[in-house]
């Protein structure tokens, strides 16, 4: 790939240092003219470009390895077989797992909670058990939950958020209590980039015997994961927002609470022995995995890990500070921006939500979308949230490793336009 090597000196990686342009030749798209001028891709907390090296991947795989996977004893089985299991090696090396029996491969981080919530929700929540939730969590990691605890006949606790954005622990001993039999909390939010003590809330939640959900589509693409260190019994991530293509996600969980779950899919390949009297299931990880997987992209997002561990998460995380900071003090800049979230960096990640109290999200990213500038507008898959901010929308400009302080420019004088254009 173009870009450099990791910083071995240990010293602060600063935007001089992080080669973005080289980085950013290696995205095609990034290249492209939008009603006349250049792209500026600012929607990355929804999904990233690709890198050409994914894209030849996928291309190469059907073009010389497509057939499908444990089922064949011919070579192109093989060979198709070979490049789905590295890329689940890969995975585990990633956030650092040593049993690659525990990394379920899903169509996404939703269908990846959904799993933990048929497969081990169903079984173990009862009546007044009490399941606690954070107040930023993407409807990805609250619908299921809220959707169980009322089949159930559980009860839903939240965590609160502070003025600033950080979750609000101050009566958490009230929260989290010996009635808790779940935790579910992201790792990141998509909307306030607040980016949450998983750990300790983890280690608190551990202490009554409950079971830790963590929602990492937001942490995983931005920073160094470490399943030892986060101390969660599942975590899920996607592959299309760390470079990888759309339809691949990620569950992790622990073996002994998967080894005693109920398969979420019924099918091909997550069968040992069928009869008509007795069926049972398959070893782990493909208990799980039932039908033919998208195998092509699983593929192709070994690529995208690659692609990441060549730069260095922490030269990521360090670039997407630097950034961060630059875009939070130019925003600050424009009379009547108001910025959701933390204001310090390394609290937070590289998603920044912010309004005009008089001009609509929608009208914002349609006027931005005029200059060339993609951003995001709505409540985020976080109508909760929205609510407790007292915002029916926000419009949130994303970061990732090919973004510049050019683009931070651009999206500045775009907004001053736009407030001129609109009289403000």
């Amino acid at each position: 790939m173009s870009t450099d090597a990791a910083n071995k000196t240990g010293k602060p990686v600063t935007l001089d240092a992080f080669d973005t342009e080289r980085i950013k030749a290696d995205f095609p798209i990034l290249q492209e003219q939008i009603n006349g001028h250049r792209l500026v891709y600012l929607d990355n907390a929804a999904t990233t470009q690709k890198p050409r090296v994914v894209i030849n991947a996928l291309i190469e795989h059907y073009r010389k390895n497509n057939a499908n996977v444990h089922r064949g004893l011919h070579t192109l089985a093989e060979r198709s077989t070979e490049g789905f299991e590295r890329t689940r090696a890969h995975i585990a090396r990633f956030i650092n797992v040593p049993d690659t029996g525990e990394v379920i491969l899903t169509k996404g981080a939703t269908e990846a909670i959904n799993l933990v919530t048929y497969g081990w929700g169903e079984h173990n929540i009862k009546p007044g058990d009490e399941i606690v939730l954070t107040e930023m969590e993407h409807h990805a990691n609250f619908v299921p939950w809220v959707t169980l605890a009322q089949k159930k006949g559980a009860v839903i606790r939240r965590i609160p958020i502070t003025v600033c954005g950080h979750l609000d622990l101050s009566d958490i001993d009230k929260i989290i209590t010996p009635k808790t039999k779940l935790l579910a909390l992201c790792h990141a939010s998509n909307v306030l980039g607040t980016i949450n003590q998983v750990a300790e809330l983890a280690k608190r939640a551990h202490e009554f015997g409950a079971v830790v959900v963590g929602d990492g589509a937001q942490a995983a693409p931005h920073m160094t994961v470490d399943i030892q260190q986060l101390g969660v019994d599942f975590y899920a991530f996607s592959a299309h927002k760390m470079l990888g293509p759309t339809g691949v996600g990620v569950l992790w969980g622990r073996r002994e609470l998967l080894e005693n779950m109920t398969p979420f899919n019924y099918g091909g390949e997550m069968i040992r022995e069928v009869g008509y009297e007795r069926i049972t299931f398959n070893d782990l990880p493909w208990k799980f995995e039932a039908g033919t997987p998208n195998i092509a992209d699983v593929v192709a997002f070994d690529e995208a890990l690659t692609y990441l561990e060549d730069i260095g998460m922490d030269r990521i995380r360090a670039h997407e500070m630097a950034l961060t900071k630059y875009a939070l003090e130019r925003l600050s800049e424009i009379s009547g921006i108001e910025i959701q979230g933390p204001q310090d960096v390394e609290s937070r990640g590289a998603a920044i939500s912010f309004t005009d109290p008089t001009i609509h999200p929608h009208d914002i990213s349609t006027f931005l979308d005029s200059r060339g500038i993609a951003i995001r507008a709505g409540h985020h898959c976080a109508q909760p949230l929205m609510r407790t901010l007292g915002k029916v929308a926000t419009a949130r400009a994303s970061l990732y490793i090919y973004n510049t302080e050019s683009d931070i420019d651009a999206l500045y004088d775009a907004l001053l336009e736009m407030r001129k254009y609109f009289g403000v």
